[in-house]
């Protein structure tokens, strides 16, 4: 377990739901791969023409990656959360699930967008399908700051606030990431490089 929790006051509904939050993340990202067992070269006949096919297929490698490592992204942030919530009320659990609905969806929304890149809608369904799956994470996260002395016993309210002060970062990001998609694509989530910094700079407000 890479769990190291700081209390001893987990509750059994709250083990249960990351249990069941980590298996959607699991199912999520091993279905990213259809994409890519799903497609078909036609008749090849040699090395050169294997080579080139694959190298055709670069959008669709690119597009599973980028996925695949927002998705583990967004399962850290999960497991670093319940390293600190200690209860979940129904609110909680339903805000969990509700971030659950559209990590669901990122395997449907990774093949659209490489499929219909040439589209609006296309282009658009990554961005805003992570964008919302990362909003609810923070929104999550609020909520248990709101009742922190019930669900996050172990932090004070600075700390419990300057950890939600770092997750906007992320939050912020996929927003200009959304905005931005429309003319470069999927290149736009490499602006998440930049979320380290700017979580430094949100933390650094609150000092």
């Amino acid at each position: 377990m890479i769990r190291q929790r700081r209390h001893p006051a987990a509750t059994q509904r709250t083990v249960r739901l990351e249990a069941f939050t980590d298996g959607v993340f699991a199912i999520a990202a091993t279905l990213l791969v259809l994409d890519l067992t799903t497609h078909t070269f036609g008749e090849v006949s040699s090395n050169g023409e294997l080579w080139t096919a694959l190298l055709g297929m670069g959008e669709q490698f690119f597009n599973f990656a980028l996925s695949f490592v927002l998705l583990c992204l967004l399962w850290m942030v999960h497991v670093q959360q319940f390293e600190h919530i200690a209860r979940a009320d129904a609110t909680l659990i339903w805000l969990n699930n509700a971030r659950l609905l559209f990590v669901v969806l990122v395997p449907f929304a990774t093949g659209l967008t490489t499929e219909y890149s040439e589209y609006f809608a296309g282009r658009m369904a990554m961005p805003v399908t992570f964008f919302l799956a990362i909003l609810f994470s923070w929104v999550q996260w609020q909520w248990a700051v709101r009742r922190r002395d019930v669900m996050l016993p172990d932090l004070t309210a600075a700390d419990a606030v300057a950890y939600g002060r770092g997750s906007l970062s992320a939050v912020l990001i996929a927003a200009v990431v959304v905005v931005l998609s429309p003319w470069i694509g999927s290149a736009a989530f490499l602006l998440f490089l930049l979320d380290g910094p700017l979580t430094r700079v949100l933390r650094g407000k609150g000092d």
